[in-house]
């Protein structure tokens, strides 16, 4: 090949990107703010439907921070996407603000603690952000320390502050420790200065997909929370669509069909209420339109935006379970894609589970749970409606079990934790 002929290749491959890049800016934009329709994002408080009730009690909690007193730890509860998180953020950043004016300085964290499932890296995140927040005076490795050299880097950085905000999400995620303990960064925040360790006040909000945390609390831990609990209820379809009309803005005008927002409202409300659905949903059918090329988003667009948010979710959920959790998933995943390993059981044993899962922990080189821990890991992906887990009878030749069904599509859950969709059952040995 000539080089004439390779710089003609070239300049028809630079025309060629060139094109694609004036093709896109040429198709019709109906998203305008697209920061409005991420799901982690805290809009402003007149955006926050249907949770005033919820933001007073917390204001209420945290109201002695701004007037340099101590507040009372507060656990929120409630299922996914009953803006937990939104209200916390909210309220935390407003307390911060308020008492910055009232001449006190404190410090805002959030940590999430699906990403740091330990007590020492939760911990560390803590440590961090508080090192962030104070303007990054200590150098804080991310590994290679104990729980008890982070906390102390805690205590340390907390003296420069008069009080701090310290929300732990998702804190039912922390996995327990040998002694079974699960709460034990609770303990040490709430009981920081009656310890002795710091003398600045902390505000924590823990919050906790799992309606039945409080029960699985430390004692000591349950009454320094006493009666700081709120429970966050499941949004209706009305509530939903005043969230979207909330989030309206986002798009430009008239780019959305009257019909789309009660729609996608009344989709998200078949599944428990949950607002970042919702949100998905409208964020994936503006996409869906532009990359149709459409003037408009129409209630056409809906349906395919709501597999998209299913996935979107499942995807989210999977890739920041634990290595054994993902482990566990993806051998369910596997047997559902192997029809031929069905045997008409509507779902699995747990004793086939975990053979296939013991298989799958032989391709990633890691050594595989005993089976009681691998029980609980299941109860736990049940709880978040992940899979399904019930108690059948097998007749008199097989007796009782308990049967595990995956509740999302297997291609979705596969390529969640990490492989190829198209890898078969087979393809390991299942």
């Amino acid at each position: 090949m000539t080089d004439e002929s390779t710089g003609s290749n070239r300049s028809d491959a630079a025309r060629n990107t060139d094109e694609m890049f004036v093709a896109e800016s040429d198709s019709p934009r109906l998203i305008k703010r697209l920061d409005l329709l991420e799901v982690g994002a805290v809009p402003e408080g007149d955006r926050i439907v249907g949770r005033n009730n919820e933001i007073e009690a917390l204001v209420s909690n945290l109201r002695p921070i701004v007037r340099g007193e101590p507040p009372t730890p507060v656990l929120i509860s409630g299922k996914t996407g009953t803006g937990k998180s939104l209200v916390a953020r909210h309220v935390a950043e407003t307390a911060t603000n308020v008492a910055e004016r009232e001449g006190l300085d404190v410090a805002d964290i959030y940590v999430d603690c699906s990403q740091h499932s330990t007590e020492t890296r939760a911990v560390c995140a803590t440590a961090r952000a508080i090192n962030k927040v104070a303007g990054s005076p200590r150098d804080i490795p991310l590994t290679g320390l104990g729980a008890s050299q982070y906390y102390t880097y805690i205590w340390e950085l907390l003296e420069d502050f008069d009080a701090a905000v310290v929300m732990l999400d998702e804190i039912d995620r922390i996995q327990p420790d040998n002694d079974g303990n699960q709460d034990n960064i609770l303990m040490q925040l709430s009981r920081a200065r009656e310890a002795q360790k710091t003398d600045t006040n902390i505000g924590i909000i823990a919050i906790s997909n799992k309606l039945d945390y409080p029960e699985e609390m430390n004692q000591r831990v349950r009454s320094s929370f006493g009666d700081a609990e709120l429970l966050f209820p499941p949004y209706d379809a009305n509530q939903l669509k005043d969230i979207m009309r909330a989030r309206e803005d986002a798009f430009y005008d008239d780019a959305l069909e009257s019909g789309v927002i009660p729609k996608a409202a009344a989709l998200a409300a078949r599944e428990h209420g949950d607002a970042r659905k919702a949100i998905r949903i409208l964020k994936n059918a503006g996409q869906i339109a532009e990359e149709m090329q459409d003037t408009v988003v129409r209630e056409a667009h809906l349906d395919e935006a709501k597999q998209r948010a299913e996935a979107d979710r499942v995807a989210e959920h999977v890739s920041t379970q634990t290595p054994h959790a993902r482990h566990i998933l993806l051998a369910l995943a596997l047997l559902t894609k192997n029809a031929e390993a069905d045997d008409g059981e509507d779902g699995y044993r747990t004793t086939a589970v975990y053979d296939a899962y013991k298989i799958v922990c032989e391709q990633e080189g890691t050594d595989p749970l005993k089976i009681d821990r691998v029980r609980q890991l299941l109860d736990e992906q049940a709880f978040l409606d992940i899979i399904e887990c019930r108690r059948t009878g097998g007749g008199h030749q097989k007796g009782t079990f308990t049967a595990h069904r995956l509740l999302k599509d297997p291609d979705v859950v596969v390529e969640g934790v990490g492989h190829d969709p198209a890898l078969v059952a087979s393809d390991i040995g299942i």
